[in-house]
């Protein structure tokens, strides 16, 4: 049995408000999505439906930019998305309906709150999960352990966790095409050798500039932006990067069992972000148009057109745990088994590090001196 999707171009036109429920049809249980399988799978009683064939690839279409400024995005491309806030770090999550007891992924601070509804683009593509928690348990605990300074009780305590959890983080994607006329410097060095009076031979460096103009071309494709602020820029960066080209047709189904944040960056701060990565590609092509040893970029003016978008779902396994007191998060890229998070140092270890680098310096200052 297989559900259909929920990419079809004869959807309603107008923005849905239904929230997402997976009962197993043999016992009633809610059904997950397993990534090793590619399925829907019930713990309880072992049924399974596949997924739906995915649509062809022109089904993941992207939006144009322009029509999301002048609020032109047709209905059938909004939905209205019934989210939980956490009240500790502002986290909206989209759980599913049959869950009534809610815990924020980000910081584990229990969520209570009726969910609020409000109207968004819907996600047109996702990244579905590849590791399941088990496989990303390893990861952490493999992670944790080759941590320099940690405790020693560190791993142990992590693999004894508590349980992870697996949430879809929002992303913007846009292309674009770009065309930049620049003026500049070109830096060519030019190096003499020469006898100094104490009849050492010495090489001075001159760089003769010359001025240059000229024209590069890019055009850009899936350029990422974040679309939320919970977690850090950094934190995100670190799990890079992501296989874009695994991306699929957005179905509901690949949420069964998992939350999906929705985003609180808009669309227009999405493309200042997406912008400035793409601003830093021209000038490195910029860079290598105008050659030479050295290079000065005096001023780029770059025309961009047929700028369009999309709104998609990342895969994190996020675990917040607390150590002696204090909470600590680790986050798994959900596709890739990349591992960033925060961590504990053992004040024991650092100081004896400390105290051995202190005697390793006596003893080579020792037999230097003597």
């Amino acid at each position: 049995m297989s559900r259909p999707s929920e990419t079809d171009d004869d959807a309603p036109d107008q923005p849905s408000d239904e929230g997402h429920h997976f009962p197993c049809p043999s016992c009633g249980a809610d059904l997950r999505f397993e990534p090793t399988r590619g399925a829907l799978h019930c713990d309880f009683c072992g049924h399974e439906e596949e997924l739906a064939p995915d649509p062809a690839p022109q089904a993941i279409r992207e939006l144009d930019f322009e029509a999301a400024l002048s609020n032109r995005i047709p209905q059938m491309e909004l939905e209205v998305a019934r989210t939980h806030r956490c009240p500790n770090c502002g986290a909206e999550v989209t759980f599913d309906t049959a869950r009534t007891a809610m815990e924020c992924p980000f910081c584990a601070t229990p969520v209570v709150t009726d969910p609020d509804p409000h109207q968004q683009i819907r996600p047109r593509a996702l990244l579905p999960f590849a590791l399941t928690e088990d496989q990303a348990r390893r990861d952490m605990t493999a992670w944790l352990g080759g941590l320099w300074f940690a405790p020693n009780g560190l791993r142990r305590f992590a693999r004894k966790g508590r349980r992870m959890s697996g949430v879809y983080l929002p992303y913007w994607t846009f292309d674009a095409r770009t065309r930049s006329a620049y003026r500049g410097q070109r830096g060519r060095v030019h190096r003499t050798r020469r006898r100094g009076a104490d009849g050492k031979t010495r090489t001075d460096m001159t760089i003769r500039w010359t001025r240059v103009s000229g024209t590069v071309a890019r055009d850009f494709d899936d350029v990422l932006a974040l679309a939320s602020p919970t977690l850090p820029g950094k934190t995100v960066d670190a799990i890079e990067p992501w296989d874009l080209s695994a991306l699929v047709p957005y179905s509901a189904d690949y949420l069964a069992g998992f939350g999906a944040e929705s985003y609180r960056i808009g669309v227009e701060d999405g493309h200042r972000i997406a912008r400035g990565k793409m601003d830093a590609v021209i000038a490195r092509d910029v860079r290598l148009d105008i050659g030479g040893d050295r290079q000065r970029i005096d001023r780029i003016d770059t025309e961009i057109a047929d700028v369009t978008f999309k709104h998609i779902l990342l895969p994190l396994w996020i675990a917040a745990y607390t150590y002696r007191g204090r909470t600590f998060r680790v986050v798994i890229n959900g596709h890739n088994g990349r591992v960033t998070g925060e961590r504990p140092y053992s004040p024991w270890k650092i100081a004896f590090a400390v105290l051995v680098a202190v005697i390793v310096a006596g003893v080579f200052a020792y037999f230097s001196n003597g």
